[in-house]
Protein backbone atom coordinates (compact mmCIF):
# COMPACT_ATOMS: atom_id res chain seq x y z
CA UNK A 1 0.00 0.00 0.00
CA UNK A 2 1.31 3.39 -0.72
CA UNK A 3 0.19 6.43 0.35
CA UNK A 4 1.15 10.10 0.43
CA UNK A 5 1.08 10.49 4.26
CA UNK A 6 1.34 8.09 7.04
CA UNK A 7 0.68 8.15 10.33
CA UNK A 8 1.56 6.17 13.57
CA UNK A 9 -0.59 6.55 15.98
CA UNK A 10 -4.32 7.89 16.26
CA UNK A 11 -4.21 9.92 19.63
CA UNK A 12 -5.35 13.84 19.10
CA UNK A 13 -2.13 14.52 16.82
CA UNK A 14 -2.37 11.68 15.02
CA UNK A 15 -6.18 11.72 14.06
CA UNK A 16 -5.70 15.44 13.34
CA UNK A 17 -2.66 15.05 10.93
CA UNK A 18 -4.93 12.57 9.32
CA UNK A 19 -8.01 14.39 8.95
CA UNK A 20 -6.03 17.48 7.69
CA UNK A 21 -3.94 15.34 5.23
CA UNK A 22 -7.08 14.31 4.01
CA UNK A 23 -8.88 17.57 3.73
CA UNK A 24 -6.04 18.65 1.71
CA UNK A 25 -6.30 16.16 -1.07
CA UNK A 26 -3.24 13.50 0.02
CA UNK A 27 -3.58 9.73 -0.04
CA UNK A 28 -3.50 9.27 4.06
CA UNK A 29 -2.96 5.84 6.43
CA UNK A 30 -3.41 5.95 10.00
CA UNK A 31 -2.07 2.74 11.46
CA UNK A 32 -2.60 2.10 15.80
CA UNK A 33 -1.99 -0.97 17.92
CA UNK A 34 -4.34 0.05 21.15
CA UNK A 35 -7.55 1.56 21.05
CA UNK A 36 -8.20 3.81 18.50
CA UNK A 37 -8.22 7.69 20.04
CA UNK A 38 -5.13 7.15 22.20
CA UNK A 39 -4.52 7.80 25.60
CA UNK A 40 -6.40 11.10 25.59
CA UNK A 41 -9.78 9.76 24.40
CA UNK A 42 -9.11 6.41 26.26
CA UNK A 43 -7.18 7.12 29.72
CA UNK A 44 -6.98 11.24 29.41
CA UNK A 45 -8.61 14.06 28.40
CA UNK A 46 -12.00 12.91 27.68
CA UNK A 47 -12.80 10.64 30.44
CA UNK A 48 -11.00 12.72 32.82
CA UNK A 49 -13.23 15.73 31.56
CA UNK A 50 -16.36 13.92 32.39
CA UNK A 51 -15.32 12.71 35.52
CA UNK A 52 -14.43 16.59 36.36
CA UNK A 53 -17.77 17.88 35.69
CA UNK A 54 -19.07 15.58 37.72
CA UNK A 55 -16.78 16.33 40.56
CA UNK A 56 -17.48 20.27 40.00
CA UNK A 57 -21.38 19.74 40.58
CA UNK A 58 -20.39 17.40 43.96
CA UNK A 59 -18.32 20.36 44.93
CA UNK A 60 -20.88 22.61 45.48
CA UNK A 61 -22.10 20.70 48.31
CA UNK A 62 -23.40 23.17 51.02
CA UNK A 63 -23.53 25.74 48.67
CA UNK A 64 -26.72 24.45 47.02
CA UNK A 65 -29.25 25.48 49.27
CA UNK A 66 -28.19 29.27 49.25
CA UNK A 67 -28.59 28.85 45.34
CA UNK A 68 -32.19 27.64 45.99
CA UNK A 69 -31.62 23.94 45.40
CA UNK A 70 -32.19 21.87 48.63
CA UNK A 71 -31.29 18.19 48.93
CA UNK A 72 -28.31 16.27 49.12
CA UNK A 73 -25.41 15.30 46.58
CA UNK A 74 -24.61 12.06 47.13
CA UNK A 75 -21.38 10.08 44.85
CA UNK A 76 -21.61 6.80 42.74
CA UNK A 77 -17.65 6.57 41.58
CA UNK A 78 -19.33 2.98 39.37
CA UNK A 79 -21.68 5.35 37.49
CA UNK A 80 -19.65 7.84 37.13
CA UNK A 81 -16.77 5.37 35.57
CA UNK A 82 -20.22 3.73 33.34
CA UNK A 83 -20.62 7.16 31.87
CA UNK A 84 -17.06 7.89 30.61
CA UNK A 85 -16.33 4.66 29.03
CA UNK A 86 -20.01 5.45 26.95
CA UNK A 87 -18.82 8.87 26.26
CA UNK A 88 -15.19 7.38 25.31
CA UNK A 89 -16.99 4.96 23.08
CA UNK A 90 -19.28 7.25 21.57
CA UNK A 91 -16.33 9.80 21.10
CA UNK A 92 -14.16 6.52 19.29
CA UNK A 93 -16.79 5.70 16.60
CA UNK A 94 -17.64 9.29 15.69
CA UNK A 95 -13.67 9.46 15.10
CA UNK A 96 -13.02 6.25 13.18
CA UNK A 97 -16.16 6.69 11.09
CA UNK A 98 -14.89 10.39 10.07
CA UNK A 99 -11.38 8.84 9.26
CA UNK A 100 -13.33 6.36 7.01
CA UNK A 101 -16.27 8.83 5.48
CA UNK A 102 -12.66 10.86 4.35
CA UNK A 103 -11.28 7.85 2.94
CA UNK A 104 -8.28 7.55 5.13
CA UNK A 105 -6.51 4.24 5.48
CA UNK A 106 -7.26 2.55 9.11
CA UNK A 107 -4.51 0.26 9.45
CA UNK A 108 -4.57 -2.20 13.04
CA UNK A 109 -1.43 -3.72 14.52
CA UNK A 110 1.82 -2.38 15.75
CA UNK A 111 3.49 -0.43 13.21
CA UNK A 112 7.58 -0.31 13.00
CA UNK A 113 9.51 2.67 10.91
CA UNK A 114 11.64 0.12 8.68
CA UNK A 115 13.08 3.15 6.70
CA UNK A 116 12.27 6.55 6.05
CA UNK A 117 8.62 6.02 4.32
CA UNK A 118 8.73 2.33 5.01
CA UNK A 119 6.50 1.05 7.96
CA UNK A 120 6.00 -2.57 9.11
CA UNK A 121 2.88 -3.68 10.50
CA UNK A 122 2.92 -6.76 12.86
CA UNK A 123 5.98 -7.51 10.99
CA UNK A 124 4.69 -8.24 8.02
CA UNK A 125 2.56 -6.05 6.37
CA UNK A 126 3.97 -2.66 4.89
CA UNK A 127 2.82 0.69 4.00
CA UNK A 128 4.63 2.99 1.86
CA UNK A 129 4.36 6.68 2.16
CA UNK A 130 6.17 9.58 0.74
CA UNK A 131 6.22 11.42 4.37
CA UNK A 132 5.77 9.56 7.92
CA UNK A 133 4.10 11.37 11.16
CA UNK A 134 4.95 9.74 14.16
CA UNK A 135 2.51 10.15 16.95
CA UNK A 136 3.12 7.17 19.35
CA UNK A 137 2.28 9.05 22.25
CA UNK A 138 3.57 8.26 26.01
CA UNK A 139 3.37 5.82 29.08
CA UNK A 140 2.73 6.67 32.23
CA UNK A 141 6.06 6.32 34.63
CA UNK A 142 6.07 4.16 37.29
CA UNK A 143 8.43 4.22 40.23
CA UNK A 144 10.26 1.29 41.17
CA UNK A 145 9.04 1.87 44.68
CA UNK A 146 5.73 1.49 43.67
CA UNK A 147 5.21 -1.91 41.10
CA UNK A 148 1.84 -2.12 39.75
CA UNK A 149 -0.36 -4.99 40.99
CA UNK A 150 -3.93 -5.10 39.95
CA UNK A 151 -6.08 -3.48 41.77
CA UNK A 152 -3.78 -2.27 44.44
CA UNK A 153 -1.24 0.03 42.48
CA UNK A 154 -2.03 1.21 39.15
CA UNK A 155 -2.29 4.27 37.08
CA UNK A 156 -5.12 5.98 35.23
CA UNK A 157 -4.57 4.25 32.02
CA UNK A 158 -5.84 1.04 34.88
CA UNK A 159 -8.44 3.17 36.60
CA UNK A 160 -10.27 4.20 33.09
CA UNK A 161 -9.81 0.64 31.33
CA UNK A 162 -11.51 -1.19 33.97
CA UNK A 163 -14.23 -0.17 37.21
CA UNK A 164 -12.65 1.41 40.11
CA UNK A 165 -10.89 -0.32 42.82
CA UNK A 166 -12.41 -1.79 45.57
CA UNK A 167 -11.67 0.73 48.90
CA UNK A 168 -12.41 3.66 50.13
CA UNK A 169 -9.05 5.32 50.80
CA UNK A 170 -7.16 5.71 48.11
CA UNK A 171 -3.06 7.22 47.81
CA UNK A 172 -2.52 9.45 44.89
CA UNK A 173 1.60 9.82 43.99
CA UNK A 174 2.66 12.88 42.27
CA UNK A 175 2.60 16.61 42.23
CA UNK A 176 2.05 17.00 38.90
CA UNK A 177 -0.90 17.95 36.16
CA UNK A 178 -2.37 14.76 36.43
CA UNK A 179 -1.75 13.91 40.50
CA UNK A 180 -3.29 17.69 41.24
CA UNK A 181 -6.73 16.70 39.29
CA UNK A 182 -7.28 13.29 40.10
CA UNK A 183 -6.51 14.17 43.72
CA UNK A 184 -9.91 16.83 43.31
CA UNK A 185 -11.91 14.22 40.95
CA UNK A 186 -11.36 11.19 43.56
CA UNK A 187 -12.24 13.57 46.79
CA UNK A 188 -15.13 14.57 45.23
CA UNK A 189 -16.24 11.09 43.50
CA UNK A 190 -16.22 9.59 47.61
CA UNK A 191 -12.95 8.46 48.17
CA UNK A 192 -10.39 9.35 51.05
CA UNK A 193 -7.33 10.96 49.32
CA UNK A 194 -4.08 10.66 50.62
CA UNK A 195 -1.79 12.67 48.30
CA UNK A 196 1.45 11.69 49.02
CA UNK A 197 4.08 14.31 46.73
CA UNK A 198 7.93 15.13 46.53
CA UNK A 199 7.07 18.85 45.84
CA UNK A 200 4.52 21.52 46.15
CA UNK A 201 1.38 20.45 43.71
CA UNK A 202 2.65 22.16 40.35
CA UNK A 203 5.77 23.55 41.69
CA UNK A 204 7.29 22.43 37.71
CA UNK A 205 4.55 23.96 35.87
CA UNK A 206 4.47 27.35 34.59
CA UNK A 207 2.01 29.01 36.86
CA UNK A 208 2.34 31.95 38.72
CA UNK A 209 2.27 32.35 42.75
CA UNK A 210 -0.68 33.95 42.69
CA UNK A 211 -2.22 31.06 40.70
CA UNK A 212 -1.04 28.63 42.52
CA UNK A 213 -1.54 29.81 46.07
CA UNK A 214 -5.59 30.08 44.85
CA UNK A 215 -5.40 26.50 43.60
CA UNK A 216 -4.18 25.37 46.96
CA UNK A 217 -6.52 27.03 49.12
CA UNK A 218 -9.59 26.12 46.87
CA UNK A 219 -8.18 22.32 47.47
CA UNK A 220 -7.73 22.99 51.07
CA UNK A 221 -11.59 24.49 51.08
CA UNK A 222 -12.70 20.44 50.69
CA UNK A 223 -9.45 19.02 52.45
CA UNK A 224 -7.32 18.03 49.82
CA UNK A 225 -3.68 18.86 51.07
CA UNK A 226 -0.80 17.42 49.65
CA UNK A 227 1.39 15.93 51.93
CA UNK A 228 5.01 16.81 50.57
CA UNK A 229 8.19 15.51 51.07
CA UNK A 230 6.25 12.07 50.97
CA UNK A 231 6.69 10.63 47.84
CA UNK A 232 6.96 6.83 49.11
CA UNK A 233 9.73 4.64 49.28
CA UNK A 234 8.91 1.19 48.95
CA UNK A 235 5.34 -0.40 49.53
CA UNK A 236 3.79 -3.83 50.51
CA UNK A 237 0.69 -5.24 49.21
CA UNK A 238 -1.67 -7.58 50.90
CA UNK A 239 -4.55 -9.41 50.34
CA UNK A 240 -6.91 -6.06 51.23
CA UNK A 241 -4.57 -3.28 51.46
CA UNK A 242 -1.36 -1.56 50.59
CA UNK A 243 0.92 -0.23 53.29
CA UNK A 244 3.48 2.73 51.94
CA UNK A 245 6.79 3.54 53.69
CA UNK A 246 7.62 6.82 53.05
CA UNK A 247 10.98 8.91 53.32
CA UNK A 248 10.23 10.23 57.28
CA UNK A 249 10.01 6.63 58.14
CA UNK A 250 6.40 6.81 58.94
CA UNK A 251 4.04 4.59 57.34
CA UNK A 252 0.33 5.04 55.35
CA UNK A 253 -1.92 2.67 54.84
CA UNK A 254 -4.76 2.62 52.26
CA UNK A 255 -6.70 0.78 50.05
CA UNK A 256 -5.28 1.21 46.83
CA UNK A 257 -2.71 3.51 45.14
CA UNK A 258 -2.73 5.81 42.07
CA UNK A 259 0.56 6.46 40.64
CA UNK A 260 0.30 9.67 38.73
CA UNK A 261 4.02 10.27 38.47
CA UNK A 262 4.21 11.68 34.82
CA UNK A 263 4.87 10.25 31.71
CA UNK A 264 7.13 9.26 29.22
CA UNK A 265 7.44 9.18 25.40
CA UNK A 266 6.88 5.59 23.81
CA UNK A 267 9.32 5.47 21.33
CA UNK A 268 11.03 2.11 22.26
CA UNK A 269 10.61 -1.06 19.73
CA UNK A 270 9.08 1.09 17.32
CA UNK A 271 12.71 1.02 14.83
CA UNK A 272 13.50 4.86 14.99
CA UNK A 273 16.96 5.28 15.77
CA UNK A 274 17.39 1.91 13.27
CA UNK A 275 16.09 4.26 10.38
CA UNK A 276 17.93 7.04 11.27
CA UNK A 277 15.81 9.23 13.68
CA UNK A 278 17.03 10.96 16.22
CA UNK A 279 15.97 10.25 19.89
CA UNK A 280 17.41 12.73 23.17
CA UNK A 281 18.54 11.37 26.61
CA UNK A 282 15.18 10.90 27.74
CA UNK A 283 13.56 9.06 24.59
CA UNK A 284 11.93 12.20 22.72
CA UNK A 285 12.25 12.52 18.99
CA UNK A 286 14.50 15.34 18.48
CA UNK A 287 11.77 18.03 16.08
CA UNK A 288 12.65 21.55 14.55
CA UNK A 289 9.68 24.26 14.54
CA UNK A 290 8.70 22.50 11.30
CA UNK A 291 8.26 19.45 13.48
CA UNK A 292 10.88 17.46 11.25
CA UNK A 293 12.72 14.81 12.84
CA UNK A 294 16.12 14.27 11.43
CA UNK A 295 15.44 11.81 8.15
CA UNK A 296 13.78 13.77 5.56
CA UNK A 297 10.14 13.13 5.24
CA UNK A 298 9.52 11.92 8.60
CA UNK A 299 7.67 14.34 11.22
CA UNK A 300 6.95 14.08 15.12
CA UNK A 301 4.32 15.59 16.99
CA UNK A 302 2.53 15.17 20.25
CA UNK A 303 4.14 13.56 23.58
CA UNK A 304 6.51 11.59 21.87
CA UNK A 305 8.65 14.69 20.56
CA UNK A 306 7.22 17.16 23.57
CA UNK A 307 8.05 17.62 26.72
CA UNK A 308 4.62 19.56 27.68
CA UNK A 309 3.35 16.10 26.92
CA UNK A 310 -0.32 17.52 26.44
CA UNK A 311 -3.17 17.33 23.69
CA UNK A 312 -3.03 20.61 23.03
CA UNK A 313 0.36 21.08 21.76
CA UNK A 314 -0.17 17.68 19.71
CA UNK A 315 -2.98 18.90 17.80
CA UNK A 316 -1.15 22.40 17.23
CA UNK A 317 2.12 20.13 15.88
CA UNK A 318 -0.02 18.40 13.94
CA UNK A 319 -1.40 21.62 11.93
CA UNK A 320 2.16 22.47 11.80
CA UNK A 321 3.28 18.90 10.35
CA UNK A 322 1.06 18.59 7.63
CA UNK A 323 1.09 22.24 6.06
CA UNK A 324 5.01 21.90 5.59
CA UNK A 325 4.10 18.27 4.05
CA UNK A 326 1.90 20.59 1.75
CA UNK A 327 3.84 23.75 1.60
CA UNK A 328 7.36 23.49 2.58
CA UNK A 329 8.09 26.47 5.13
CA UNK A 330 4.49 27.44 5.20
CA UNK A 331 4.46 26.70 8.96
CA UNK A 332 6.54 26.58 12.07
CA UNK A 333 5.41 25.62 15.88
CA UNK A 334 4.20 28.65 18.08
CA UNK A 335 4.60 26.47 21.85
CA UNK A 336 3.94 29.73 23.45
CA UNK A 337 0.65 30.33 21.75
CA UNK A 338 -0.72 26.77 22.72
CA UNK A 339 -2.79 27.05 26.45
CA UNK A 340 -2.04 24.92 28.88
CA UNK A 341 -5.09 23.89 31.32
CA UNK A 342 -5.44 22.44 34.70
CA UNK A 343 -9.03 20.94 35.95
CA UNK A 344 -8.60 20.89 39.28
CA UNK A 345 -10.66 22.59 42.41
CA UNK A 346 -9.49 25.78 40.63
CA UNK A 347 -9.26 25.86 36.72
CA UNK A 348 -6.09 26.95 35.74
CA UNK A 349 -5.29 28.16 31.90
CA UNK A 350 -1.95 29.91 30.86
CA UNK A 351 -0.12 30.68 27.55
CA UNK A 352 2.99 32.31 26.23
CA UNK A 353 5.23 33.85 28.91
CA UNK A 354 5.33 34.82 32.75
CA UNK A 355 6.62 37.48 34.77
CA UNK A 356 9.60 35.77 35.47
CA UNK A 357 10.54 34.09 31.93
CA UNK A 358 9.80 37.24 30.33
CA UNK A 359 12.06 39.35 32.50
CA UNK A 360 14.48 36.69 32.17
CA UNK A 361 14.04 37.58 28.44
CA UNK A 362 15.07 41.33 29.14
CA UNK A 363 11.59 42.69 28.76
CA UNK A 364 10.65 45.56 31.23
CA UNK A 365 7.19 43.76 32.36
CA UNK A 366 3.85 45.70 32.55
CA UNK A 367 0.85 43.56 34.15
CA UNK A 368 -2.81 44.01 34.33
CA UNK A 369 -5.35 42.19 36.63
CA UNK A 370 -8.86 41.68 37.12
CA UNK A 371 -10.16 39.38 39.77
CA UNK A 372 -13.60 38.00 39.89
CA UNK A 373 -14.85 38.86 43.09
CA UNK A 374 -16.79 42.35 41.34
CA UNK A 375 -17.72 40.02 38.52
CA UNK A 376 -21.31 39.96 37.44
CA UNK A 377 -20.77 36.63 35.78
CA UNK A 378 -18.67 34.88 38.40
CA UNK A 379 -21.20 36.21 41.12
CA UNK A 380 -24.40 35.54 39.64
CA UNK A 381 -22.78 31.78 38.62
CA UNK A 382 -21.91 31.49 42.75
CA UNK A 383 -18.10 30.97 42.23
CA UNK A 384 -16.37 34.80 42.71
CA UNK A 385 -12.76 33.00 42.86
CA UNK A 386 -10.26 33.57 40.20
CA UNK A 387 -8.76 36.36 38.08
CA UNK A 388 -7.65 37.26 34.73
CA UNK A 389 -3.83 38.23 34.06
CA UNK A 390 -1.91 39.96 31.16
CA UNK A 391 1.81 40.25 30.65
CA UNK A 392 2.93 42.85 28.29
CA UNK A 393 6.38 44.65 27.31
CA UNK A 394 6.00 47.82 29.05
CA UNK A 395 7.70 49.54 26.34
CA UNK A 396 6.33 48.29 22.68
CA UNK A 397 3.08 46.89 24.66
CA UNK A 398 3.74 43.58 23.06
CA UNK A 399 1.56 40.94 24.50
CA UNK A 400 3.95 38.23 26.06
CA UNK A 401 1.37 36.00 28.42
CA UNK A 402 -1.82 35.29 30.13
CA UNK A 403 -2.98 33.58 32.95
CA UNK A 404 -6.32 32.53 33.99
CA UNK A 405 -7.55 30.96 37.33
CA UNK A 406 -11.25 29.86 37.78
CA UNK A 407 -14.70 28.81 36.25
CA UNK A 408 -14.07 28.37 33.08
CA UNK A 409 -10.63 29.55 32.19
CA UNK A 410 -9.82 27.11 29.77
CA UNK A 411 -12.35 28.51 27.50
CA UNK A 412 -11.80 32.20 27.90
CA UNK A 413 -7.84 31.69 27.34
CA UNK A 414 -9.38 31.33 23.72
CA UNK A 415 -9.85 34.88 23.29
CA UNK A 416 -6.38 35.73 24.33
CA UNK A 417 -4.42 33.03 22.13
CA UNK A 418 -6.53 34.16 19.15
CA UNK A 419 -4.66 37.35 19.04
CA UNK A 420 -1.15 36.54 20.75
CA UNK A 421 0.56 36.53 17.60
CA UNK A 422 -0.42 39.99 16.51
CA UNK A 423 1.92 43.01 17.15
CA UNK A 424 -1.69 45.34 18.50
CA UNK A 425 -2.68 42.36 20.56
CA UNK A 426 -3.74 43.92 23.50
CA UNK A 427 -5.90 47.04 21.21
CA UNK A 428 -7.72 43.79 19.58
CA UNK A 429 -8.30 42.22 23.45
CA UNK A 430 -9.86 45.93 24.13
CA UNK A 431 -12.07 46.22 21.26
CA UNK A 432 -13.74 42.74 21.33
CA UNK A 433 -17.36 43.34 21.68
CA UNK A 434 -17.84 40.68 24.82
CA UNK A 435 -21.06 38.88 26.00
CA UNK A 436 -21.94 40.34 29.08
CA UNK A 437 -21.76 39.26 31.81
CA UNK A 438 -19.38 36.83 30.89
CA UNK A 439 -16.34 36.03 32.62
CA UNK A 440 -14.45 36.51 29.02
CA UNK A 441 -15.32 40.37 29.63
CA UNK A 442 -12.37 40.42 32.84
CA UNK A 443 -10.11 40.08 29.71
CA UNK A 444 -10.95 43.82 28.72
CA UNK A 445 -11.13 44.54 32.23
CA UNK A 446 -7.36 43.58 32.59
CA UNK A 447 -6.14 45.00 29.30
CA UNK A 448 -8.04 48.40 30.37
CA UNK A 449 -5.78 48.27 34.00
CA UNK A 450 -2.91 47.11 32.36
CA UNK A 451 -3.06 50.04 29.75
CA UNK A 452 -3.83 52.68 32.16
CA UNK A 453 -1.44 51.55 34.80
CA UNK A 454 1.63 51.31 32.68
CA UNK A 455 0.99 54.74 29.85
CA UNK A 456 0.12 52.17 27.09
CA UNK A 457 -3.16 53.70 26.09
CA UNK A 458 -2.09 54.95 23.18
CA UNK A 459 -1.06 51.47 22.08
CA UNK A 460 -4.21 49.97 23.21
CA UNK A 461 -6.77 52.66 22.45
CA UNK A 462 -5.15 53.79 18.83
CA UNK A 463 -6.58 57.25 17.49
CA UNK A 464 -7.88 57.22 14.37
CA UNK A 465 -8.20 60.06 12.17
CA UNK A 466 -11.50 61.40 11.26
Amino acid sequence: MEFDVAIIGSGPGGYRAAVLAALRGLKSAIVEAGAWGGTCLNRGCVPKKAWYHTARLLALGDRLAERGVRGTLEPDFGAAWREQRRIVEAVRESYVDYLRRLGVAVVTGRARLQAPGEISVNGHRTVGAKHVVIACGSTPYVPDALPLHAGRVITTDALFDAPPPEGRRVAVVGSGVIGTEMAFILAMLGREVVWLTRAQPLAKSRFSAPALAALRAALADHGIVARTASRPVACSIAPTHVTLELPDGAAAEVDWVLVAAGRRPRTADLGLEDAGVALDGDGFVRVDERQRTTVPGVYAIGDCANRAMTSNHALAEATVAIADIVAPGSARSHPERVPTVVYSALELARLGLNEDEAEAAGHDTATGFAGFLASPAALASGDARGFVRLVADADTGALLGAEGAGSHAGEWIHAVGACADRADALAALAAICYNHPSFAEEIQNATETLAAKWGLSERVFPRHAE
